[in-house]
């Protein structure tokens, strides 16, 4: 193999890895995956939940259903991983969380979702849903999430 080719190769290999590795860190994880991802985020999501009550199990190890990627979205400038979580796939429009990481992994917000199970389908789940804000998020930060759950076409 001539030299060229294999620097070209390598070249290639580089930059494959590198594109990988930004995916990875791009949203390319979903929620349910985010803690065993890496130790950061477990550290940065159990200190946000501390001193919080009675959360259900799902959302303390977020271990609930993630349908969809996380995403990056910037809030005032900050960028942040987002992305939701639902206690079961069945369950996403009773029992639904948006979590929302700084892209370094020291802070954590999250936006508790709950409706109550049973409502009609004629029924907006937005007039009955009650949220519960999770990391003392400042307004911006709720309007974030807010606008998050508003892109679920089933939410109106």
């Amino acid at each position: 193999m001539s030299r060229k080719l294999r620097s070209a190769l390598a070249a290639a290999l580089l930059l494959g890895s590198s594109a990988a590795a930004m995916a990875a860190n791009d949203g390319q994880v979903r929620v349910d995956q985010l803690l065993g991802s890496d130790p950061e985020y477990r550290e940065t999501w159990q200190d946000t939940i501390k001193g919080e009550e009675r959360l259900p199990d799902w959302v303390v190890n977020l271990t609930g259903s993630a349908q969809q990627q996380m995403s990056a979205v910037s809030e005032e400038g900050d960028k942040y991983l987002v992305g939701p979580l639902c206690e079961a796939e069945d369950k996403c429009t009773f029992k639904r969380l948006i979590v929302a990481f700084s892209w370094g992994k020291d802070d954590a917000y999250g936006m508790l979702v709950e409706v109550p199970e049973g409502l009609p389908k004629d029924k907006s789940p937005t007039r009955h849903a009650q949220y519960r804000w999770i990391g003392e998020p400042d307004d911006g930060m709720k309007a974030m999430l807010q606008e998050q759950l508003k892109r679920d076409p089933n939410w109106y």
